[in-house]
């Protein structure tokens, strides 16, 4: 038995080393995300932004549609796309027949040319005040994911959905992360859907508006991402310099308290408005400018979470361009990081980081936790046959 308990040890040893480390194959390639929203009558078209994000060499992105101008606009480029089916189409993939000609006539007439890598089913299904679209969700994602399987494109899409920060009944500290009770039953089937597929858990998380709603209590440098004192979450001892983060480790430990383990989780918004109307405390370029930036900066260094230290934290900047048509406050209409001519609203970094990117870091709208760069394909083969030696090994006894 000791043995045994030895190799097992071993063995574990060895695979979290595999899966942890920054090289072989599941290295990461520095890069992050960003959304290409579409609600402004003055955008450029399609084949205008593919040229702005090349320049900037960008690889990927997430729209909000299945927008077909977008999706032939972009065929035979490096951009790789999220796609999201609009929450008004839920009702009807409730039917797997349904499912499989949405996927049959929205996705399948543009691969592999254009290269869609993920669909969202719905956007913060469990907070729009609609309880009807929540009792959709679960079974539009197992259909969608099914379709996928018959015609044999899941092996590169995966399947999930957006939720707002609005779904954690409890947040602070991160350790005390809960989901409200009265979403617990479609969560957890919703995360055991996750858990089956490996598809992440995307959040979208603005430590702006926390800052604009409490502006006295919280500190502006922790939620810009400077310098600062930070918070210690007394349960676990982990100290926490950015809101952000402090944000998406109560997510993990949300999806923990509900029995779940392995699911990613990642930011499919965040961003800041450089604008705002006068009660919108903080909505200027200045911290527009800071927060993207620091953010930024955190991503190209592969950085994860407190509680993730080795897992690099995809998020997705909001947003690519400022859109004029969006309704509500000020801020709404000014997240973009361009205007809709492609002049920078601000300047967050992106030129300087593409002119310096190498074929060893690459500029891109998100990331892939198994991308590899191919310059070092030589290296990540034998790395891998090291790896099946030395685990082969330690079960056999030889180790």
């Amino acid at each position: 038995m000791a043995t045994f308990i030895r190799r097992m040890a071993i063995s574990y040893i060895l695979l979290t080393l595999f899966f942890s480390a920054d090289i072989g194959f599941f290295g990461r390639v520095a890069s992050f995300g960003i959304n290409y929203g579409q609600v402004a009558n003055n955008l450029p078209p399609p084949d205008k932004v593919l040229e702005l994000l090349t320049n900037l060499k960008v690889t990927r992105t997430r729209i909000y549609d299945t927008n077909p101008q977008i999706l032939t606009a972009f065929a035979n480029s490096n951009i790789e796309v999220i796609v999201t089916v609009e929450n008004n189409m839920l009702g009807q993939l409730n039917d797997p027949q349904q499912a499989l000609q949405w996927v049959s006539g929205h996705i399948k007439p543009y691969l592999p040319d254009t290269k869609i890598t993920g669909i969202q089913v719905g956007n913060e299904l469990f907070t729009n005040g609609d309880t009807t679209l929540i009792q959709y969700l679960v079974p539009a994602v197992v259909n969608i994911h099914n379709a996928l399987v018959q015609l044999g494109l899941d092996s590169n899409i995966h399947v999930s959905t957006p939720s707002s920060l609005e779904v954690l009944q409890e947040s602070y500290p991160p350790s005390a992360g809960s989901f409200k009770s009265e979403i617990s039953g479609i969560m957890s089937q919703f995360l055991n859907f996750l858990a089956t597929t490996k598809a992440p858990f995307w959040i979208n998380a603005y430590p702006y508006f926390a800052y604009k709603d409490d502006p006295n209590r919280i500190p502006l440098d922790y939620v810009l991402f400077n310098p600062n004192e930070g918070m210690v979450d007394s349960n676990t001892n982990l100290h926490y310099d950015n809101m952000l983060y402090a944000q998406v480790d109560a997510v993990s430990f949300a999806i923990a308290k509900l029995g779940f383990s392995g699911i990613e989780v990642r930011v499919s918004e965040t961003g800041w408005p450089s604008k705002g109307d006068p009660n919108e405390v903080g909505a200027t370029v200045q911290n527009a400018q800071t927060y993207n930036r620091n953010l930024l900066r955190r991503q190209m260094a592969n950085e994860g979470t407190p509680l993730s230290p080795r897992m690099r934290l995809e998020a997705y900047f909001f947003a690519l361009f400022n859109e004029d048509m969006k309704t509500g406050a000020t801020s709404e209409r000014n997240y973009g990081f361009f205007q809709p001519d492609a002049t920078m609203a601000y300047n967050v970094g992106l030129a300087a980081f593409a002119d310096s990117s190498t074929s060893s870091t690459s500029i891109s709208l998100t990331s892939s936790a198994t991308k590899t760069k191919a310059a070092s394909n030589g290296f990540q083969s034998l790395f891998f046959w090291m790896f099946v030696y030395l685990l082969t090994s330690a079960l056999c006894g030889f180790v």
